[in-house]
This record gives C-alpha cells, structure tokens and sequence, in this order.
C-alpha cells in the first residue's frame, strides 16, 4: 500500500512538474510571438531564448519568428557580436531541420544558410570555394525544393568565380551551366503550365479572377520573372568564356572520351547551338552522333536548322516535323514550334512562322512572345499588303491588336507590348485622316500573306 501512495505521489509532481512547464512554455511562445507580430524584435529576444533553450521542440514558431529576430539583432550590432548572431542564424536553421524535418525543406533551408554565409562572407571570413561547397551541398541534397532565383544565380556566380580563380576547369563550369540551366528550365515549365491553367481557350476573351486566383497568378509571373533573370545574369556571368571558338576547344578535347554519353552529348550540343556554333564541323560531328546513340526532338531540330542552311527547305521541314511528333510534353512541343516559326521569321517566309507561331500559342497559350512576333511580321509587312497608302497604314491597327495580346496572356512582357502597340498606332491613319477619308468603321480587307481584315475605328 505504501509503495503503490508512493508512485501515485511521485506521478501527481511529475504530472504538475509537466503542466507547470508546458504552461511556462505556452507563456513565453505567446509572449514572444506578440512582440515579434508588432516588430519588437529587441523585446521579443529574450522570451524567444528563453523557450529556444529550455524546449527547442516545442513548437515551429521558435524557428519562424526566431529567424526574423535574429535578422534584426544582425542588422543591428556590431563587431563580434554580429558575427555571432550570424552563426546562431546558421544554427538556427539546423535546429529546425533537426526538430521540424518535414516543415524543413532541405534544399530550401540549407541554401538559406548559405546565402546567410555569402551574404556575411567578410565578417565571418568564408573563401569562395567554402562558399560554393555551401550552395552545392544544397543543390546536390536537395534539388527539388532547391529553387529561389537568386540563390541559383549566386550558386552559379560563384562557380565562375573559382574558375577564374584556376579551381573549377572550364568543363566544370559548362557542366554547372547546364545543370543550373535545366534547373531552371524545369521551373520555368513547372510555373508556365501553373499559368495557363488559368487563360482563356480564346484570347480574345476578358476574365474576371477571384482573389486568390489573382493572388496565384501574380506569383507564377514573378517567379517566371525572376527565371528569366537568372538566364540573362548566367549568360552575362558566362560572358566570352563561353565564346564558340573556346566551346569549340573544350568539346574538340572531350569528344573522344565522351561520345557514347547521351547527356555530354546532348549539353554540347545545346551549348554549340546556343552560342551559334551549328556551323562548325564539330557541332555536326556531335549531332550526327547523339542523333545515331538517342535520336530525341533537339536532334530532329537541329538537323531541320542545317538543312535550311544548305538551302534544302522540304528535308529541313520534314525534320522540324519529325521534332514536333518525337516530343509529347506540350510546353517543349511549343519550345520547338516557336523555333522553328522563329527560323522561317528570319528567312522571310512569313506565312510559315505565323502558322508555327499559332501552333505553339495552342501549346502554350501564355508564351505572348509568339503574338510580339506576329505583330512584328505584320509591321514590316504594311507596305507590301494594301491596295493605297490608307490600307496599307491600316495593317499598323492589326499589327497593334497582336501586340496587346501578348500583355493579356504574360504580364512580364506588358510593358514591351504596351509600347510597341502604340509605336504601331502612331504610323497607323490618325483620326484627321480617318475623318478626310471617310472610311470611318470600315472593314479594310489585308491581302498578300497577312489573309486578314481590320475596321476603321469609330471617331
């Protein structure tokens, strides 16, 4: 009897020890957190260490606030005192993914620390390689949730950087390029097929969106924003160190030990085609093989591109079908179509590329690049498709009707389009001229390959 009043006292003070802490505990996150909500990060410190210290496992917010109040404590102290709130910041990210693994993406928070180290290189005296080995780790660990814009951009920087400095060879660094690049390729088409959820079938439609749709379709595009600068800042970081002539060299060298390798093969030959190198021996050397190891869309492509070159445009047209049929998934069909109706554009078979142009829109319906280029093509096409000077300034009306197509189904290129639809209206007949002509609200028949028809606007 003694021993069994001895273990129900023994439970009855662990039982209140546990309340007594868990009530200290719910305390202290709610203290913290309502400091932090009002930004009094100064105030909130001290009940967040105490809770951090005492229970690190206790809830998520210790490391959601606790990083933004370590943010703060950073940006304002000095001397080893920052420095060692920087480290706690780093600490504090492993911590997180210790107690809170499955709210802790890895690549995520491990490229957050070492965009904290980059960020602090000086004060914490951390050289490039140290710096890259950070980032790397986060992208080898983790690719999938390894995926802000800036932190890929700084991976590759400094990847050029140790190759300028003689650490990383000429061939690690392309290498780098091309797995940065389909990184960043897989996320573009990951947001791009997000987008397009939510067009209309039929551009000329006007859409009404909640807002939370509104919400959702800001962000894919400024996450297809923030891709498209990472492209530019890595090909402006590349800048002539990846120059066709030393491409060339590199690939010249390689080729022997690589050519049964699908994917060397494959990332030389989009390099060498990205630089403008098809014309070389070794490009076609590297096509003919891939083409012969694992014939894909891109090989069918670029053998449709040198075909052209020789002047052969009925085999040049059968390969860039054939590269259309080979590809299933629909954002790399419309890639392929736009190349190709990009390819007839510089040629002048302007009919050709507006029928590719439409084939990838139907494909792609957000790529507005497709409508920029039509209405380019119809421009440059006005004094050629009318009968008099007022019908063939009238195809600067279509010309602007395309454009500002293109700022409806992708805002990141509204302004570009805004702009070249005026520039169009402005060369089209002004009101005056409407006036004078009498033609107010006509319907203007565009012959020639344009096949079309605009209305006067109404004065």
């Amino acid at each position: 009897m003694k021993k069994l009043f001895s273990l129900i006292l023994i439970l009855t003070v662990i039982s209140i020890s546990f309340s007594q802490q868990n009530e200290d505990d719910i305390n202290a996150l709610s203290i913290f957190n309502e400091y932090s909500k009002a930004k009094n990060y100064e105030a909130a410190y001290g009940p967040w260490m105490e809770l951090r210290n005492r229970n690190p496992k206790f809830h998520l917010g210790i490391y959601s606030e606790g990083e933004k109040i370590l943010k703060y404590k950073i940006k304002n102290s000095v001397g080893e005192e920052k420095i060692a709130f920087i480290r706690d910041l780093i600490f504090l990210y492993s911590q997180r993914r210790e107690f809170f693994k499955t709210k802790t993406p890895m690549g995520k928070f491990l490229a957050k620390s070492a965009k904290i180290q980059y960020d602090f290189r000086k004060e914490l005296n951390i050289s490039t390689l140290e710096l890259f080995n950070s980032y790397d780790n986060a992208f080898k660990s983790d690719l999938k949730s390894f995926n802000n814009p800036v932190d890929l951009l700084t991976y590759f920087k400094l990847a050029v950087e140790l190759f300028d400095d003689g650490i990383k060879t000429a061939e690690e660094l392309f290498t780098k390029y091309d797995e940065v690049s389909e990184k960043v390729e897989s996320e573009v088409e990951n947001y791009t097929v997000k987008l397009n959820a939510f067009l209309p079938s039929d551009d000329s439609m006007e859409v009404t969106y909640s807002k939370k749709d509104a919400q959702k379709i800001r962000a894919y595009n400024s996450y297809l924003k923030g891709y498209e600068q990472i492209s530019k800042g890595m090909d402006i970081s590349l800048g002539i160190r990846a120059n066709c002539e030393n491409l060339v060299i590199l690939y010249q060298k390689n080729y022997e030990e690589n050519k049964n390798d699908g994917l060397w093969l494959q990332r030389a030959m989009n390099r060498l085609a990205g630089k403008d190198c098809i014309d070389t021996e070794l490009f076609v050397t590297i096509l003919q093989q891939k083409n012969n190891l694992d014939p894909n869309p891109d090989t069918s492509y670029y053998l449709g591109i040198i075909k052209d070159r020789e002047g052969k445009t009925a085999e040049a047209l059968e390969y860039y079908n054939q590269a259309i049929e080979l590809q299933t998934d629909g954002y790399k069909k419309a890639k392929i179509l736009f190349k190709i109706a990009t390819n007839f554009k510089k040629s002048g078979s302007f009919s050709k590329a507006r029928s590719y142009y439409r084939k990838a829109l139907r494909f792609n319906p957000s790529m507005g690049k497709c409508y920029i280029a039509i209405a380019q093509m119809y421009a440059s096409s006005a004094k050629n498709c009318g009968s008099d000077n007022f019908s063939q300034r009238a195809v600067y009306w279509l010309a602007s009707s395309e454009a500002l197509k293109a700022s409806k189904v992708d805002p990141n290129l509204k302004k570009a389009a805004n702009n070249s639809s005026k520039n169009y209206l402005a060369k089209a007949p002004q009101k005056s001229e409407i006036f004078s002509s009498g033609r107010e609200g006509e319907l203007i028949s565009i012959g020639c390959w344009i096949g079309s028809s605009v209305k006067v606007p109404n004065l």
